[in-house]
């Protein structure tokens, strides 16, 4: 019952200390993660770094999901900080053989999570995140201690000749040593899928080893399975997702499946070493080394083919969603920044998508303006509104609160842009005036300039070269665009004001009938309201914050 009881303090203090970690971490875990995958190589590093820090390889691999899926990281770049993740994942083994199974740590276990509850309950912000990870922390080192205890208790009564004997151990023939690694690897994968906490299962195959339940050769062979096991929590969490999480899970899958095949074809020549180094190392350390090595020899072997190796998994796994949808991954509601982006380029796609088809409309261009109608726009931009919707939690902080707006206001407009585009059947195109060609010439322009200014955000997000900085929303080619969108917006605005007055008198005149000038001073309102939306989809998109256009 201790032995129980230990795995169940465990895993929630586990969960505890992962939860308050994250909150630490608040949106700098997405900042750090897209900042630092630039290359496959530090994109491992920091993954394995992030993962050790917040003790969740999936906080790191469900925030990679999100930001691939905002088209904020392409998917090499994703799989490289998952690589990583599996690395950074094994630093808990460590955790419990330096202290966990050396030192009984129980008498201060409990202050401490008296001291962290207490910050939780009556705290808030990163002070009650703070609480939660030291009380969490605090339950694992409890659960250790009385893990370590009901093992001693299975000790007694558990030999190592008790279980299959693997290669590597004294009289052990060749068949049946490979019988025995083979069975053991079940038996890891098993205690893995059981507990669904790999880093538990690794946690009871070490305290069993330091209580002399198993032996060193063993104890390899179940970590080996162990690390298998939690590939079947990736599949399950699969079901049903979206395309970038079934790759991402598809390649955390067969990554498992190669690191553990170099482990067990490697493990006869492995083992020796290993056996020569128990003499000057605690058998405990070198679990713990092991199940670390040949993660990191998956990632080295991996890491020169990850080009192919990602072809070959979207080969696998097509997409199929809409690529003005693609970014609204269910993924990326884990972080409310992320969220926020992949609406941002939602909204940005459908204006590359939508302008240009309205400003060929206005210009009369028939053959541009045919193919993809604005239906599928404007469903995205719905879509978007849904999916914002399910955000939980305010932003951290100024900025991502002046973001989030900003993006609220871009897609009001740009809806708004749809519904007005979408009024009747066909643009106007009447070209009875100078006034009414020359509104023609200023949308046509608006149009234009809106694609050129929010193009970056469209191509890629805040992670790339053009807006290194997170908090960079303009490229200097979008400033220019604004300021052309700026120009237009304006001057069309102005005509419209200037335009009504003298239209209606020619009716008075006898130069135009009264559904001519009626229809005229439509066409411009129509217009400049095109116009007008635009370049605040736009601007609000870029960070700006005016309402009309400067005068």
């Amino acid at each position: 019952m201790s032995v129980l009881g230990g795995i169940g303090l465990f895993l929630l203090g586990m969960t505890i200390m992962t939860d308050g970690l994250k909150g630490l971490a608040g949106s700098s875990l997405r900042t750090v993660l897209g900042k630092a995958a630039a290359t496959p190589l530090s994109g491992a590093l920091w993954g394995a770094l992030v993962t050790l820090l917040v003790q969740s390889s999936s906080a790191t691999t469900m925030t990679t999901i999100g930001l691939v899926s905002a088209g904020l990281l392409t998917f090499p770049q994703g799989l490289s900080l998952v690589f990583g993740a599996n690395v950074g994942t094994t630093g808990a083994g460590w955790l419990v053989a330096l202290i966990g199974v050396r030192v009984s740590l129980s008498s201060y276990a409990l202050p401490m999570i008296f001291v962290g509850a207490l910050a939780r309950l009556m705290g808030k912000g990163r002070l009650a995140a703070a609480g939660a990870s030291l009380a969490g922390f605090a339950l694992v080192l409890y659960g250790l201690t009385t893990l370590q205890q009901g093992m001693g208790g299975v000790a007694a009564h558990l030999h190592p000749s008790d279980l299959p004997a693997v290669l590597g151990m004294p009289e052990v023939g060749w068949l049946s040593g490979w019988f025995g690694l083979l069975v053991l690897v079940v038996v890891g994968a098993v205690m893995t899928i059981v507990m669904q906490s790999s880093t538990a299962a690794i946690t009871v195959t070490l305290s069993a080893f330091y209580a002399g339940a198993i032996g060193l050769e063993q104890g390899c062979a179940l970590i080996i399975g162990q690390n298998i096991g939690t590939a079947t929590s990736s599949a399950m969490a699969a079901i049903g997702a979206s395309a970038t999480a079934k790759r991402l899970a598809l390649a955390y899958i067969l990554f498992k499946v190669i690191a553990a095949l170099i482990a067990i074809v490697s493990f006869p020549f492995v083992m020796p070493l290993v056996r020569g180094a128990a003499e000057h190392v605690g058998g405990v350390s070198l679990l713990a080394a092991y199940h670390t090595a040949f993660n990191v020899v998956g990632v080295a072997v991996l890491m020169p083919a990850i080009n192919p190796f990602t072809r070959f998994v979207e080969w696998l796994l097509p997409e199929t969603r809409s690529a003005l949808t693609r970014a609204l991954d269910p993924a990326a509601l884990e972080n409310p920044v992320v969220a926020v982006e992949a609406v941002r380029r939602t909204i940005a796609l459908s204006l590359r998508t939508m302008c240009p088809k309205i400003g060929a409309a206005i210009a009369g261009n028939e053959a541009a303006a045919s193919g993809l109608s604005l239906a599928e726009p404007a469903a995205a931009l719905r879509q978007a509104r849904d999916f914002i919707a399910d955000v939980s939690g305010p932003p951290d902080s100024e900025s991502e609160d002046r973001r989030l707006t900003g993006a609220l206001h871009a897609l009001d407009h740009a809806t708004r842009l749809a519904e007005t585009a979408g009024e009747e059947p066909e643009f106007p195109t009447a070209r009875d005036g100078e006034e009414e060609q020359r509104a023609a010439a200023l949308c046509a322009e608006a149009m234009d300039a809106a694609v050129a200014a929010v193009d970056d955000i469209a191509r890629e997000a805040a992670f790339s070269a053009a807006a290194a900085p997170i908090e960079t929303l303009q490229t200097p080619a979008a400033r220019v665009a604004l300021a052309r969108l700026d120009h237009s917006a304006r001057q069309l605005e102005q005509l419209k004001r200037a335009h009504r007055g003298p239209t209606l008198r020619k009716v008075g005149t006898g130069g135009i009938t009264v559904d001519q000038a009626l229809g005229r001073i439509e066409t411009v309102r129509r217009l400049e309201a095109l116009a007008r939306h635009a370049w605040r989809a736009s601007a609000r998109l870029l960070g700006e914050e005016a309402e009309t256009p400067a005068k």
